[in-house]
């Protein structure tokens, strides 16, 4: 499943989740925001593998806050990055 969204004032992100039995198998972000440093993607994509799509909001931010604690997200938020998953797992 994939959502391609153009964040208001932001950038361009686009999320590809791969579901099965209830989970996140498989998550792929990408788009023109920046995360410093960028290494801390697959850290940032390893927070949702393993989650069910109807995880909370704020379990999946603090998932997401603990994977990216030393890095800066910008251009996008989490909670962002919530409604973006949450259209693409629809």
């Amino acid at each position: 499943m994939r959502c391609l969204e153009k964040i208001p004032n932001g950038k361009l992100v686009a999320v590809d989740v791969i579901v099965s039995a209830g989970k996140v198998v498989s998550m792929k972000i990408t788009g023109d925001f920046f995360l410093y440093p960028e290494e801390q993607i697959t850290a940032l994509e390893a927070a949702f593998v393993g989650v069910s799509p109807s995880l909370s909001d704020s379990e999946l931010s603090d998932r997401i806050k603990q994977a990216i604690k030393n890095a800066e997200l910008i251009g996008v938020s989490v909670d962002d990055l919530i409604r973006i998953f949450r259209k693409a797992t629809l």
